[in-house]
């Protein structure tokens, strides 16, 4: 079976004058259509990294993918020109970045950069189409159609976020990319978003992939979580094991207890110890080692293998023995 999104052994790094960043080391990742993916971890661990590389939008001569394939809808993107990702962003794959305001034009009605994306992409349209269309795309995300002729500095947050939405909903590209969208925004409006994008899902059966802190988030959205630290997706799985799974790699486990419960009485919240690893110089064997708990000597000399239980897949030497199965990402 043929997913809508496969990514194996993608290496990723950033070339500065002084030192080379590490940013995403081996990560393996499929998604198919219809799917929603929660991309979990703390800032620096490459989700974003990951996202910019399937869009192909990595800073010129700066950011380098340095091995690996994206497949995306049978296209190789890694092996894509210029002007084919060109054609394939916005038809074929979309990103929501992490704040509106800086995602549009300011001096642009609102209106028009959403038939932007039509123009580029169904040049067989003409303008009255395109107004129609961008009447309907308003309305499918909620926005009063006569404000299309008004700026973005005269929207809400949330507004804006709605108009982002809009854009790279345009010409309903098969994945989209949610890098934080909810970020900026108050918890009510944030509540309206996020169920806008899973109406959106159902009705035109799109995959998601949402880079999020908030694991309240991907527990209400995602049908799938993965976990990344260091560049690497260190456990896998369903939403239900991640959140009701009894086997845990020991950074997933430090999220959840970094999360206050309300059903226990505890005075202070217990964050994971330490900080990430530099991407610069990154420790040998499994880059948590340095904070985890559970460290033996093996840790820090052998990267650890991926164990596969069922949906669940787990990046660490604690299941080794007792799964006695080194299976590789890439059969998730």
């Amino acid at each position: 079976m043929s997913h809508l999104l496969e990514i194996k052994d993608l290496h990723v790094t950033y070339r500065g004058d002084e030192a080379k960043v590490y940013a995403v080391n081996g990560l393996d990742l499929t998604l198919d259509s219809g799917q929603t993916l929660g991309l979990v971890g703390e800032t620096g661990a490459g989700k974003t990294t990951t996202a910019l590389s399937i869009m192909r939008l990595l800073p010129e001569r700066i950011g380098i993918i340095e091995k690996g394939q994206i497949t995306l809808d049978g296209y190789d993107i890694t092996q894509a020109s210029d002007a084919d990702m060109r054609v394939l962003r916005g038809s074929l794959v979309s990103m929501i970045f992490q704040d509106p305001m800086t995602s549009l034009n300011p001096i642009r009605r609102v209106g028009e950069q959403v038939a932007e994306v039509l123009e580029l992409h169904q040049k067989n349209l003409s303008k009255e189409d395109i107004d129609k269309k961008v009447d309907e795309i308003f309305q499918l995300v909620g926005l009063p159609v006569e404000r299309k002729i008004e700026y973005p500095h005269q929207f809400s947050g949330g507004m804006r976020q709605r108009i982002v939405i809009a854009i790279a909903l345009a010409c309903q590209p098969k994945l989209l990319l949610a890098d934080e969208p909810t970020t900026a925004l108050d918890v009510t409006i944030q509540a309206q978003v996020l169920d806008l994008m899973q109406e959106l899902k159902e009705k035109l059966d799109t995959a998601t992939i949402l880079i999020t802190h908030d694991l309240g988030v991907v527990a209400e959205t995602c049908d799938q979580v993965a976990i990344m630290y260091a560049g690497e997706i260190i456990e896998i799985g369903t939403a239900e094991d991640i959140f009701e799974g009894k086997d845990h790699h020991p950074y997933t486990t430090g999220l959840f207890g970094s999360i206050p419960d309300l059903s226990k009485k505890e005075r202070r919240l217990h964050p994971i110890e330490g900080m990430m690893p530099d991407p610069t110089n990154l420790p040998s064997g499994c880059k948590f080692h340095t904070r985890c708990p559970h460290a033996t000597a093996i840790c820090q000399q052998q990267e650890p293998p991926f164990i596969k239980n069922g949906t669940q897949g787990i990046c660490c030497h604690l299941f080794a023995d007792a799964a006695g199965n080194r299976g590789s990402q890439e059969d998730k």
